[in-house]
């Protein structure tokens, strides 16, 4: 079991919060009973890092836009060449957006629920409605993976790597299932913003389903927020089916790992579409006991690095150590 020192740093360049270091360490990445891109159960050591405490928010990549006159990837048309034979209706500007069935019947398959919404972007989540006040300290979401490298370079920081999403995550608690143990709902109480009731048909109690402000529930024990639930989160590394069994021979710990290689990464059944996936880190306010058990530190899912949907958000890290009194010289080089 590790530790955190709490301490934030000074506030980044373009970024209006602090951040909470992590003590560097070891831990055991992975897990073997839940799904198998999950294994196999590897040591794994990280040097010590700083992170958003939350996820990044509407409010802060609103001042990113309006600073830097960015244009989001859902902004714009896909390129016909990288999606042969596809519906010109699925090549304008927008984005994927979840809408729960109204009948049983519905439910043949995800993309009974899931519909790409021309016009759905990050300022219009559900391709019809701006922004609401409400909505300023939620996620953001509706970012492809370079939006989220292009507002990370612009604060002085980077995506984390799935290593130390991970890490961050588990909150030095080695081998639990969850960011705050083995126990789902300790003694009743809900630990993050995941689904309730029968998914997708019905989600229940406060919120019904959706984002919601970050900061809503608990943190781990290193003082993060929303590591589990709410949105998945972008991280660095691209995407491997399985953990590397080399990974996990005793006599070799990797240190700061990292997956650079995108050939591996594309998707195999759709070989016709070569868009390179990375991998997203922490379920999502859609995941639910019945359906997506992917609330948890260990869980990872492959996202195509122009895909945009109303799940999906970021935070960023900045690898450098106390006392450094800057950001200088801490961002490194990221893979597009």
């Amino acid at each position: 079991m590790t530790s955190a020192n709490l301490s934030h740093h000074p506030t980044a360049v373009g970024s209006p919060d602090t951040m909470v270091w992590i003590e560097g360490g070891s831990f055991h990445m992975g897990a073997e009973n839940f799904y198998p891109e999950e294994g196999p159960v590897h040591r794994v050591r990280v040097d010590g890092f700083w992170i958003d405490p939350a996820p990044v928010t509407n409010h802060e990549f609103a001042r990113f836009v309006t600073e830097t006159g960015y244009i989001t990837v859902a902004e714009l048309p896909p390129d016909p060449a990288l999606y042969p034979g596809a519906d010109p209706a699925m090549l304008r500007p927008g984005s994927l957006v979840f809408r729960g069935p109204k009948r049983r019947e519905d439910m043949r398959f995800w993309g009974d629920w899931w519909h790409y919404v021309p016009g759905a972007y990050w300022r219009r989540p559900d391709g019809i409605s701006d922004l609401s006040d409400e909505l300023m300290d939620h996620p953001v979401v509706h970012v492809a993976h370079a939006d989220a490298v292009a507002y990370a370079r612009w604060a002085g920081k980077s995506l984390p790597t799935e290593a130390e999403w991970e890490f961050a995550a588990r909150g030095g608690l080695d081998g639990a299932d969850y960011g705050w143990g083995d126990e789902f709902e300790p003694d009743g109480r809900k630990m993050a913003n995941v689904w309730n009731g029968a998914f997708p048909m019905q989600s229940t109690g406060a919120g019904a389903f959706g984002t919601s402000a970050v900061c809503s529930y608990p943190p781990n024990a290193f003082g993060v927020f929303d590591m589990i639930g709410n949105v998945w989160e972008w991280t660095d590394d691209y995407w491997m089916d399985r953990h590397t069994d080399d990974a996990a021979k005793p006599c070799c710990v990797p240190v700061n790992p990292r997956i650079s290689d995108a050939a591996q990464s594309f998707d195999r059944q759709q070989a016709a579409i070569r868009v390179p996936r990375k991998v997203l880190k922490g379920g999502s306010h859609l995941c639910a006991p019945t359906y997506c058990r992917r609330y948890r530190p260990a869980a990872r899912h492959p996202e195509m690095i122009d895909s945009a949907t109303t799940h999906v958000g970021f935070r960023c890290v900045v690898r450098s150590k106390p006392g450094d009194g800057s950001f200088a010289g801490a961002v490194e080089g990221i893979d597009g």
